[in-house]
């Protein structure tokens, strides 16, 4: 079984191991659904997930650097601290939880959440979202360009030009967020309804920060790159409409969370290991092993889909923007101060959910 895409073959995911990489992709899937859900429909669920939780493991979290920078065995030798450690994987957890609870303060009308100028939170905390991953990918070209590195999570990756498209898709995907003032709780209070965040940006949304866990975390990416943006796609699609961004930084978080603790779940060691048979890797790693690759070299790499993925998400955003400049053209209106989609069905959907009291 393969998983592509106008015959192209993004991940190995055949043989043997297929049948686990699947389920396990697709319980990962369910359960970040089934958990979004308990999160956004009640406070006790929103303050279990994004209070007393990330507590808990930022007391962890804390412990763990302390014990291993005194040299503490068990720190040293603990699956967090060994591939989990770097910059991006906490920079993006607490970024994540940050918008989660700043999108139940506009929900729940607590405190600032109910002023008319923290309407603009959600583009703030989503563009800081995005310029992370922007680095990450601008990082990755510099560290390695056309040739493999060992990041300090001890993981191969290997850079170029998809990066630098991609870090560009990123920077121009933020200016494809409109309507920053459309921002309201929903009228049975379970959601945070962004307007003019139609299934236009949904979809080169996904796209863009497909490529990015494609390019940057690739052991990853069959779960933070596929489970993980389905999740709060299918609800934005279906039963949650105007309540993409929340369920996207819900399904972050709680993913987050649970892979800087639980990093082994999905990762495939530099010697070629995995503690689980779902642990799946891209066609990067062109024999899907990383046999015969080493620091500056370019042995068993496969960029060729990272460059046709990142390609496809500077394209789509690249349309995604010109629409929007020349619908506000034609409207006469500032796209960032106004809603631009307001002829779509699917934005009446989320004007028919929101409370604009």
């Amino acid at each position: 079984m393969l998983v592509k895409l106008g015959g192209f073959m993004f991940f190995h995911v055949y043989g043997e191991n297929a049948i686990y990489q699947w389920l396990a992709m697709l319980a990962v899937l369910v359960a970040l659904i089934l958990l979004n859900e308990f999160a956004r429909r009640t406070k006790l669920g929103g303050a279990v997930m994004f209070f007393v939780i990330p507590a808990i493991l930022t007391v962890f979290f804390i412990v763990l650097q302390i014990s291993a920078g005194r040299g503490a065995e068990w720190a040293l030798n603990n699956q967090t601290y060994v591939y989990m450690n770097g910059w991006f994987h906490y920079a993006k957890l607490y970024a994540a939880l940050a918008g989660c609870i700043g999108f139940m303060m506009i929900k729940y009308d607590w405190g600032i959440g109910s002023k008319q100028w923290f309407k603009a939170f959600p583009f703030v905390i989503v563009a800081i979202n995005i310029l992370i991953a922007v680095v990450s990918d601008f990082e990755s070209a510099v560290k390695g360009w056309n040739s493999w590195f060992l990041s300090s999570e001890n993981v191969w990756l290997y850079g170029g030009w998809h990066n630098i498209l991609n870090g560009l898709a990123g920077i121009i995907n933020i200016f494809c967020m409109t309507g920053w003032w459309s921002v309201y709780k929903s009228k049975d209070r379970k959601d945070m309804i962004w307007l003019d965040q139609i299934w236009v940006y949904i979809i080169v949304y996904d796209i863009w920060n497909f490529a990015y866990t494609y390019n940057c975390l690739p052991t990853h990416s069959w779960f933070c790159g596929v489970a993980l943006l389905l999740a709060p796609t299918i609800a934005a699609l279906i039963w949650n409409k105007g309540g993409w961004i929340q369920n996207r930084a819900n399904t972050l978080a709680i993913w987050c969370m649970f892979a800087q603790v639980f990093p082994l779940f999905q990762e495939t060691l530099p010697d070629g290991t995995s503690s689980f048979r779902w642990a799946t890797l891209p066609v990067t790693y062109a024999d899907g092993t990383f046999q015969g690759i080493e620091a500056g070299g370019s042995a068993n790499a496969n960029p060729t889909m990272m460059l046709v993925i990142s390609a496809l998400a500077l394209i789509v955003n690249v349309i995604a923007l010109v629409y929007i400049i020349h619908t506000a053209r034609k409207k006469k209106i500032n796209p960032y101060k106004e809603p631009i989609f307001t002829d779509f069905k699917y934005y009446q959907d989320c004007l028919e959910r929101a409370d604009l009291s």
